[in-house]
């Protein structure tokens, strides 16, 4: 074996100043999620368990909750998964990429990650939604008759959190890590609290009792397991947002505060039944002293909205990889904030989210019935995880099959058992992330492959650069003044686009150049490697720039740069020209499916013209009509 992970402890050593400011500030960022999981996952896994717990089963439900917190977390994602980066970036898209970039993205492994990537997206959805909820409960606790004024509360504050997207959240995002802080002292404290009146709830860090109670209590024991894995949802987050981060700081602030903070609250929660609390309201809630209930609530809704916020824009950062990989159309993506690349708004996503999240909100009502259609999409996500971390411990560690499958088979087996659990709650509502998530994920492989058939259809009639330029010597075809740029897909021969040109105006500029935009599987490609360009003919260039799947092309600013190559093409006078592109069915019936054909042209149609999305000036396009057939 090589390459053997190490312990998170132990490469956390030697941690800068600067790296502690960041652990602060992925507090706000990436364990919003499962940090707010204490409001309402231990109250789930008790209606699960039948509302009327004995000692034994308390201890056995909290050793559960201890154990899937280390297993799935601690171990899984920062023991192993955020080892695994993309030149340090992280996510399941990420990690597709390195796998396809190392010549490993066999079928299934894009088919695993794509269902991984869409079932996100139903996460995002549902966690806005049962976050906020849990948090507006806690006003039953002060005022029963506000009971009904919990509904309305919780949806005002979601649409007043989609509302702000477009404006950006840099300026309030710098609060968001210190109020995070707050959240997490505050429900350790609190956990505190509770384990001074039963200090004996300690005894479930045994994982004797989480296991004697799986194979004491039959069926119930087994579904207690989907209300389980609620304390994980969010663990994902540590690993797609490594880019941001960093691995140290995300280390830090895990084991630092949050883990910590997290089992405190947990054993907090389970001592306080223990003592014989009444657990017919919130049990979260029940923790606090009334006095301090009003800011406890305040708090918990700060806090959700700041972990809807990270959901959100996960999505959004998530998306633009997505298009950038080509399994998404190009949809507009305005950037929100100049200092910082993972500030972004894309509001075809974000109206989308909303529509979706106060839809469930208004349809389940409470964050209890919200419990029975979260998991689902997180569970799987995870299984999909496990079954990439399997192929990369092969090719990427170098690890023998055995050691790969014992670990990731480990991490495979759990995954089961809690996608198996939560399967049971698909017609209680668990089948509307698994709906939003198949419609995600026949858009992304109906585009790529659409794209894919497009691109050969155009390709299909490639002329050789000797043989076209010949010609136009042949048919005296003038070198007018001025200077173009032919947008294409093709890496070799005259683009399409360039040929229907000289075919409609007879006539070529005296300085061409044929420009491939290339997203390679990495995050960001250096500065002196984005463009090669070669003279292939008098006058004539082939241009290909690359980019990262975390970058945006700027074709203006790549063309500033050509001095600098000892290139001569002028761009004072440039004209672009792109190919307009209207999908037809091939006459011989063997092309796409008709439904497949259809949603493809539809994507064309809708999505955000090239123009915009590689910064081109609108007065210095021309597009040329095409018809392709696939």
């Amino acid at each position: 074996m090589t390459n053997q992970p190490q312990t998170a402890g132990a490469e956390a050593s030697g941690t800068t100043p600067h790296q502690f400011i960041l652990a602060g500030s992925a507090l706000g960022v990436v364990f919003g999620d499962i940090g707010t999981s204490p409001l309402y996952t231990l109250k789930t896994v008790l209606l699960l368990s039948g509302n009327n717990p004995t000692p034994s089963v308390i201890l056995g439900l909290l050793s559960l909750i201890i154990w899937t917190l280390i297993l799935i977390t601690s171990v899984k994602y920062a023991m192993f998964a955020m080892r695994i980066d993309n030149h340090g970036e992280g996510g399941i898209m990420a990690l597709m990429s390195l796998l396809v970039a190392r010549d490993k993205g066999s079928r299934w492994v894009v088919l695993a990650a794509l269902l991984g990537a869409a079932l996100i997206y139903g996460d995002g959805a549902i966690t806005p939604a049962i976050s906020v909820l849990s948090a507006i409960e806690g006003l039953n606790m002060i005022l029963p008759e506000a009971e009904t004024w919990v509904l309305p509360i919780a949806v005002t504050i979601l649409v007043l959190l989609f509302a702000v997207q477009p404006f950006g959240t840099a300026k309030i995002g710098k609060v968001f890590g210190p109020i995070m802080a707050l959240w997490f002292i505050s429900i350790a404290g609190l956990g505190i609290w509770g384990i001074a009146q039963h200090p004996a709830v300690l005894l479930a860090i045994n994982p004797w009792y989480g296991l004697q109670f799986l194979v004491s209590n039959g069926f119930v024991s087994f579904m207690v397991l989907g209300g389980v894995f609620l304390c994980v949802t969010g663990a994902e987050a540590l690993y797609a947002d490594m880019g941001h981060f960093g691995k140290k700081p995300i280390w830090l602030a895990w084991y630092g505060v949050v883990f910590p903070s997290l089992l405190l609250n947990y054993a907090g929660q389970s001592a306080l039944i223990l003592s014989g609390a009444d657990i017919t309201q919130n049990i979260f809630f029940r923790l606090c002293p009334p006095v301090l209930l009003i800011p406890l609530v305040i708090l918990a809704t700060l806090a959700t909205i700041i972990a809807s916020q990270a959901i959100i824009t996960g999505a959004f950062s998530m998306t633009r990889q997505a298009i950038q990989l080509g399994w998404l159309p190009r949809l507009r993506i305005r950037q929100t904030a100049a200092e910082s690349y993972g500030q972004i708004y894309i509001g075809t996503i974000n109206w989308l989210l909303m529509g979706v999240t106060l839809f469930l909100t208004v349809f389940f009502k409470s964050s209890e019935n919200l419990a029975a259609a979260y998991g689902i999409a997180v569970s799987l996500t995870m299984l999909m995880t496990s079954g990439l971390l399997y192929v990369a411990m092969r090719h990427i560690w170098q690890w023998r099959r055995l050691t790969s499958a014992l670990v990731a088979g480990g991490f495979l087996i759990v995954d089961t058992c809690f996608l198996i659990a939560n399967l049971i709650k698909v017609l209680e509502g668990g089948y509307i992330p698994l709906l939003l998530a198949a419609v995600v994920c026949t858009t992304m492989l109906v585009w790529h492959r659409g794209a894919a058939a497009a691109s050969n259809a155009v390709n299909e009639k490639v002329i050789d650069v000797n043989t076209f330029f010949a010609a136009l010597k042949e048919r005296e075809v003038p070198r007018v003044q001025g200077s173009a740029v032919f947008l294409t897909k093709t890496r070799n021969g005259i683009p399409p686009v360039m040929r229907w040109h000289v075919a409609r105006n007879h006539a070529l500029q005296q300085q061409v150049l044929s420009l491939t935009i290339s997203i390679m599987n990495v995050p960001r490609v250096p500065a002196g490697e984005r463009l090669v360009i070669v003279e292939q003919a008098a006058g004539y260039w082939r241009g290909i720039a690359q980019y990262g799947f975390m970058e945006r092309p700027d074709i203006p600013e790549l063309m500033s740069r050509l001095g600098e190559m000892a290139c001569d093409f002028s761009v004072e006078d440039v004209t672009y020209y792109l190919g307009h592109e209207t999908i037809v069915a091939r006459e011989d019936g063997q092309g796409m499916a008709s439904w497949q054909r259809k949603c493809f042209a539809f994507m064309v149609r809708n999505a955000t013209h090239v123009t915009h999305y590689y910064r081109l000036p609108g007065d210095r396009v021309v597009e040329i009509s095409r018809r392709i057939a696939i």
